[in-house]
């Protein structure tokens, strides 16, 4: 069984690397913040640095917020790619630019190493139950030897392309995210506003066409005002931004992830951005003077 290196144990990575040391793989464990106690005494070696990670470990894996922190973490002082060997495997499961990460991908490369670009999606609930859909790019070898690996994270797991591919699938499921709780928000404010019920009429929705998961998950957030976050704001911009970005770079036009970002950033002008992403309706009750329901 390898040894894995982690690197970022926050909301996502903590539960994540606990998965891997609960099937029996040694960790090596690296972050800015304090290792969890727990990982620490169920055996989890806390290095200095990335380097030090990446010499100890088979496989690292970076779980960290944005592009610069990943490359940071690869290739900043005492980072990841000074540390790396011949056959090692470095996986990204961090939700960054796809651009950098191919620039990123053929710099681990050079120096021997394989590189896998893992985002996933699924949340904080999906890394504490090992539910997390993990959409990958990079070399079907490196994919093949860390599947196990991603296995103990994640129930749907599928290698999509190269390098940047899993980062482009990771995008475009966020692109779908946020549409889909735009409708799910104007839906059931409609509902509201003609003095419906919105809770009967989810409930209603629910058994028709017009399911889905957002409509289950975020139209109950939506209905009993709980906007405490699973996912924030602040991190689907950040995504949106990544789809914006990449749009511009191949002269698209995506009229509705712009406005679903102008939402957000409504959202976080009256202080939201720490809310979940479900709270992206209340920039559309504002607009409406109209609360879906009370809190």
């Amino acid at each position: 069984m390898i040894d894995i290196g982690f690197i970022g144990l926050g909301t996502m990575g903590r539960p994540m690397a606990g998965h891997l040391q609960a099937a029996g793989h040694r960790l090596f464990l690296h972050d800015v913040a304090p290792i969890a106690p727990e990982l620490v005494a169920e055996g989890g070696v806390v290095c200095k640095s990335g380097k030090e990670v990446a010499e100890q470990a088979d496989a690292v894996i970076i779980m960290v917020p944005d592009t610069p922190h990943v490359e940071a973490v690869l290739f900043g002082p005492g980072g990841v790619a000074e540390g790396l060997s011949k056959g090692q495997i470095v996986v990204d499961m961090s939700s960054i630019s796809p651009l950098a990460t191919k620039e990123f991908a053929r710099k681990v490369e050079a120096l021997g190493a394989d590189y896998l670009d893992a985002p996933v999606s699924g949340g904080e609930v999906g890394a504490k139950a090992a539910s997390l859909t993990i959409m990958v790019g990079g070399p079907e070898r490196a994919f093949s030897a860390m599947k196990p690996v991603f296995d103990k994270m994640g129930k749907n797991v599928t290698l999509v392309g190269a390098n940047g591919d899993g980062q482009t699938t990771k995008v475009a499921n966020q692109i779908i995210v946020a549409l889909t709780i735009e409708a799910v928000g104007e839906a059931l404010l409609f509902a509201s506003k003609a003095g419906a019920d919105p809770a009967l009429v989810r409930q209603a929705l629910m058994g028709g066409f017009a399911s889905s998961r957002i409509l289950e998950v975020h139209g109950e957030r939506m209905v009993k005002r709980n906007f405490e976050p699973g996912f924030r704001i602040e991190l689907h911009q950040k995504d949106l931004n990544l789809a914006l970005e990449g749009a511009r770079a191949l002269g698209l036009s995506l009229p509705s992830t712009a406005l679903a970002q102008q939402l957000f950033s409504a959202c976080t002008a009256h202080g939201g951005k720490a809310w979940d992403h479900s709270a992206m309706v209340r920039a559309l009750e504002m607009m409406a003077s109209h609360d879906i329901a009370k809190a």
